[in-house]
């Protein structure tokens, strides 16, 4: 199966499937937040506040850990050249930065987050596919697919850079079918999703599923690396995604671990998420 990037223009502006996926993402995770705050008597608010310091943090992230990883210093005024974990990390300390702007405590923000990072991830990973990067190892599959437009081209000879091993005398210009791991991801994110959806009342204190999260987003990752195309080995076939997810899995069981005793009393929100309902105790996560 051959795969082509979706992009078109609007006048002089280039639109890719990776930009609509990634505003589809957003609105998606800011969905499922004004969803649960709704659920719970809150204020919705507080949504935008978030989705807005998670795009900021996110962006300027992901281009800091790209910049680090490649040290293509003009990658930051290029349109292109960011890594998921950079915005994860930048998207976090900005919506932390944010709760404690707005007096939020962090256990809240967690708690409100946990799912809606997991649908985001999964949405922007179509994006991903939809421009032809981020995709797997070769295969003979019925699933496999070639990228003769992807990023790169998936060529024997942008394989062999990815640490790919092609017999003597391939010819280097031959396009290869491999694992479309953007797909995968979406589809174990989207599942990870439906779970941490329905822990929205779990008995543990809040911001206990976001430990849940960090857990499955680590674990799916590092697997799903197996059969990544990567250039950023470490040691062997171990990459730095790899080494980056074992210390998600082990900061989730943290989190799990410190926040796994029910509150003592229903747990209140702060005034700022207050909204005109009242808050069901049953329902307050």
């Amino acid at each position: 199966m051959t795969i082509y990037p979706l992009s078109f223009h609007l006048g002089p502006i280039t639109i890719t499937g990776y930009g609509i996926m990634m505003m589809v993402a957003f609105l998606m995770a800011a969905w499922a937040i004004q969803v649960d705050l709704e659920r719970r008597g809150m204020n919705q608010d507080y949504a935008a506040d978030i989705i807005f310091a998670a795009v900021v943090g996110g962006i300027i992230g992901a281009k800091i850990w790209y910049v680090l990883l490649t040290g293509e210093w003009d990658a930051l005024f290029r349109r292109g050249g960011f890594v998921w974990y950079g915005g994860f990390l930048g998207g976090v300390a900005g919506v932390l930065a944010m709760g404690w702007w707005k007096r939020v405590p962090a256990r809240w923000t967690m708690e409100l987050t946990a799912a809606p990072l997991a649908l985001g991830y999964a949405l922007g990973r179509v994006g991903c596919f939809l421009v032809n990067d981020d995709y797997g190892i070769p295969s003979s599959l019925p699933w496999a697919m070639k990228f003769p437009e992807g990023l790169p081209p998936t060529t024997v000879e942008n394989l062999r850079q990815m640490h790919v091993a092609f017999p003597p005398g391939a010819n280097p210009g031959d396009l290869v079918g491999v694992h479309p791991t953007q797909i995968y991801e979406t589809t174990l994110m989207l599942l990870a999703f439906a779970w941490l959806w329905r822990l929205r009342d779990h008995r543990h204190a809040v911001g206990w599923r976001f430990g849940v999260y960090l857990v499955l987003a680590g674990t799916e990752r590092f697997l799903i690396e197996m059969v990544r195309a990567k250039d950023d080995r470490l040691l062997g076939s171990f990459t730095l995604a790899q080494l980056t997810s074992i210390l998600l899995i082990v900061a989730g069981v943290i989190v799990m671990q410190r926040l796994r005793d029910p509150e003592p009393a229903p747990a209140t929100a702060p005034a700022v998420l207050r909204g005109t309902t009242a808050v069901d105790p049953a329902r307050s996560g």
